[in-house]
């Protein structure tokens, strides 16, 4: 061991002297010794360093990856959604030329409120629906159920389920009736006048009476018809599809808007009357049209008979509402009373007394 640390120490003795030795052969010998020690060194120290970097840099690169990939998946998700809704909307937008825009909103079927029910769903809520009132669902054409908004949440009933009902005509002699939903494909109609004389394949369609549904949307046909003692009742298939609820039309407003804001003033009713040219009659007097004494009367029917007398009472009124109309008395327009020439009194002349006598002295 001695011996070791003996010969250690006249090494670095024999290397300290070389160095201190101003030798260029020596110099040059020892760096070319070292120098390609010191640059396999630095190799492996950069490649090490250079692959804990990659390391670290594609760690990142994977969670930022990862991360972005999450985000675009779900945003394919709803975008997947978006177009199911709009391809829902558009093969629903021809049907709204048959109805009136206006009063009506689009909702679309969130889920079931009862995995273990088709009857009952859940839709979206659009605005201005008043919360315990009844709406009407409109598949496409036909009436497909009614929808109610409770806890803010719009709650829609098909005709499959026994709380959808409303009010229906039924065949040509539009028998009155209730159509309950009973089951798939299947609704009853209750409480027809027995003197209504139906068949099977009626047509039956909503009467627009209940605040509920438009007038004259179909509902379904007649497949059986029963007479119990107090009335009659009929079994119909409705023409709404139960197992595909997807995209509905809620009536948000059925009243009648004929008579709604009449204003008999604003109200153009005489159609059927000739225009008058008011500009015809400013200049219109007496000298021009020649009156006299003996023909006034005959101008005057004349020109009365040409200027039309508009009534802002209307002929028929096919519908009613809930507020009175009450129309503005009408107004007639008569013709200015011809003017009449005025007589001259004529003056005598007093006659001129002759005197009796000449003699004024």
């Amino acid at each position: 061991m001695k011996t070791r640390i003996i010969v250690i120490i006249l090494l670095l003795l024999v290397l300290t002297v070389l160095l201190t030795r101003n030798d260029d052969r020596i110099a040059g010998t020892l760096l070319n010794t070292i120098n390609p020690v010191k640059q396999s060194y630095k190799q492996f120290t950069q490649g090490i360093e250079d692959k804990s970097h990659s390391y670290i840099f594609q760690k990142e690169t994977i969670e930022k990856l990862s991360h972005e990939n999450r985000i675009l998946r779900k945003r394919l998700l709803e975008q997947m959604h978006y177009i199911d809704q709009v391809q829902d909307v558009y093969t629903v937008l021809p049907d709204l030329a048959k109805l009136p825009v206006h009063n009506i909103a689009i909702a679309e079927t969130i889920s079931y409120v009862k995995l273990n029910s088709f009857s009952q769903i859940i839709l979206t809520k659009p605005k201005g629906l008043i919360e315990g009132k009844i709406y009407g669902l409109i598949q496409g054409t036909v009436a497909a159920g009614v929808a109610t908004l409770k806890n803010n949440q719009l709650y829609g009933y098909l005709t499959s389920d026994d709380k959808c009902r409303f009010s229906v005509f039924i065949g040509k002699s539009r028998a009155p009736g209730i159509a309950i939903g009973i089951k798939r494909n299947k609704m009853i109609v209750k409480f027809i006048p027995k003197w209504h004389d139906l068949q099977v394949g009626d047509k039956v369609v909503t009467s627009g009476l209940d605040n509920i549904f438009f007038s004259n949307v179909p509902v379904g046909i007649v497949t059986e018809i029963e007479v119990q003692s107090a009335y009659t009742v009929a079994y119909i298939k409705p023409y709404n599809n139960v197992l595909q609820p997807k995209t509905f039309f809620v009536v948000t407003d059925p009243k009648v808007t004929i008579l709604e804001n009449f204003d008999s003033n604003s109200t153009a009713l005489a159609l059927n009357c000739p225009k008058v040219d008011k500009t015809l009659y400013q200049d219109i007097n007496a000298t021009d049209l020649n009156i006299t004494q003996d023909n006034n009367l005959s101008v005057t029917a004349e020109y009365n008979a040409t200027i039309p007398i508009i009534s802002s009472i209307p002929s028929r009124v096919d519908q009613t509402q809930d507020d009175v109309v009450e129309p503005d008395e009408p107004v007639e327009h008569v013709a200015p009373a011809p003017i009449k020439k005025v007589k001259k009194k004529k003056t005598r002349k007093k006659k001129y007394n002759h005197p009796k006598s000449l003699d004024l002295f």
